[in-house]
């Protein structure tokens, strides 16, 4: 039986504002717990929300960056239902009018192949509180700083097919998000999260079968493990005929277990109670405020990569790459702007750069070495200043103190050798010390110089100008100087 996967996902994505949807609250992350809360983000009887009007600009921007419609009349609605961290025992998000709706996003499959993911809707709505649950204790904690941060909700239309293309999805959204500035999308500190809904049928049919919400998942690989479990989980009650047990329940994905877990049974849209919020009036959005948005309204991650490709002749998959981070493509243009060779500076990046980033655990923005030494560093390479051996340490040196490169090359002693009689020195010493090398040269295997090469570099630490040892090395070579002497029986 050949099976088909249908997913949907639902997206919550902070808004970048500096203050809560209906308060004047700071929405900065990592504050002392319950500091950034007044009576109206913690529900108290009596007080009255002001919708903030950032809001409804970043998320009319979002719906222009997702091709979607926007609503010119729209309004808020309570969506009742009662959890712990919900203060005020409803939350007040949209229902029947959201700004945006109708759009699509484009997952760029390779070769000119897109597949193009139809948006339902996007709406504003209200974040939650968040619980924090203590090992081996009988209670749990409630922060409300996050309660009343803006969020937008980006719902898809059931098109992805697969847990691989699920992801692939989200990437997308997140990183356009990013280049808009829409929100900063840290999925570490919550600020992009997103639940799935999945079913399977036998491939042909067109009927959906029951689905499953897979609930707050804010990591791309445990998104994949996730759906690929709940996928299999779902297929073999299918094959042993307990299609009974595949119900319309909210499950949660424990990554210690390996299993998405049963958490409750899924509401449907009536048993939110949905009703218009009395205490804020109708949001009215005009085409000449939608049209200066659109204004605003920077390059999208396809038409940077388009244009590295043009302007900077690099692959497809290095454009990418680049581009698949706003602050890392932005940090590889002023390394280019300073004067260092982009594809180079690709090189560099997409190596030892990458590496050390994710071996620091930090991100681009807080990467000490500035731009114009980073340049600086790959010219002296260039111009064999130093050479790649060096560069390479001088480089994790920068990384680690954001020192400029010549000031760590004065204080180590890491200056290039390019004294003539000092290398012609080593040179023989390397050339008298490897009889076997020096034979197998003669005998035509030219490969033996590179083995030279090495030797000589590693007898001066990687300082060595390699041009003009390769030339003295060759030199000696030809002279014939080194050439092996042969014993009477061999002859």
């Amino acid at each position: 039986m050949v099976w088909e996967t249908i997913i949907g996902i639902e997206i919550h994505a902070e808004l970048k504002t500096n203050s809560k949807i209906f308060c004047n609250c700071p929405t900065k992350f990592g504050a002392e717990k319950n500091k950034n809360t007044c009576p109206v983000c913690i529900g108290l009887p009596g007080t009255l929300p002001r919708l903030n009007k950032e809001t409804i600009h970043l998320a009319i921007k979002a719906g222009l960056s997702f091709n979607c419609k926007i609503n010119n009349f729209s309004k808020m609605d309570r969506k009742n239902y009662f959890y712990p961290d919900t203060p005020k025992a409803y939350q007040v998000s949209q229902n029947d009018k959201p700004i945006c709706f109708d759009g699509f996003v484009d997952i760029n499959k390779g070769a000119d192949c897109v597949n193009r993911i139809r948006i339902n809707r996007i709406h504003i709505e209200e974040d939650a509180g968040k619980l924090v649950h203590l090992e081996r204790e009988p209670h749990t904690l409630i922060d409300y700083n996050r309660a009343g941060i803006p969020l937008i909700e980006i719902v898809s239309e059931p098109d992805l097919r697969s847990p691989t293309e699920a992801v692939e999805y989200v990437k997308a959204i997140k990183n356009i998000l990013m280049y808009q500035e829409i929100s900063d999308c840290r999925m570490e500190e919550g600020s992009l999260r997103c639940d799935a809904n999945i079913s399977i049928r036998k491939k042909g049919e067109y009927k959906l079968n029951t689905k499953v919400e897979l609930k707050n998942i804010n990591s791309f690989k445990e998104l994949q493990k996730a759906l690929e479990n709940e996928e299999q989980r779902q297929k073999e009650l299918y094959i042993n005929n307990q299609m009974d047990k595949v119900m319309q329940e909210t499950r949660r994905w424990d990554s210690v277990k390996g299993k998405t877990i049963s958490m409750r049974k899924k509401e449907e849209s009536q048993d939110y109670r949905y009703f218009p919020e009395p205490d804020i009036p109708i949001i009215t959005i005009d085409k000449s405020w939608i049209n200066c948005i659109k204004k605003q309204l920077s390059e999208f991650p396809n038409e940077r990569k388009i244009r590295y490709i043009n302007n900077y002749r690099l692959k497809e998959k290095d454009a990418e790459l680049l581009t698949s981070d706003k602050a890392l493509g932005n940090y590889f243009e002023k390394i280019v702007a300073s004067g260092a060779d982009p594809k180079t500076t690709v090189n560099w990046i997409l190596g030892d750069f990458l590496k050390l980033l994710k071996a620091n655990e930090i991100s681009v923005d807080q990467v000490l070495i500035k731009e114009s030494d980073f340049a600086e560093l790959i010219n002296l390479i260039k111009r064999e200043d130093i050479s790649q051996k060096i560069g390479k340490v001088v480089f994790k040196i920068m990384f680690l103190t954001g020192k400029r490169p010549k000031v760590i090359i004065e204080e180590k002693g890491l200056k290039q050798i390019k004294n003539k009689d000092a290398l012609e020195k080593i040179v023989n010493e390397v050339l008298t010390s490897n009889t076997n090398p020096v034979n197998d040269y003669y005998e035509g295997k030219t490969q033996a110089i590179g083995y030279l090469m090495g030797q000589i570099m590693k007898e001066t630490n990687g300082q060595a100008n390699p041009q003009l040892s390769k030339e003295l090395l060759l030199l000696k070579l030809s002279c014939k100087e080194y050439l092996p002497i042969h014993n009477n029986d061999e002859q």
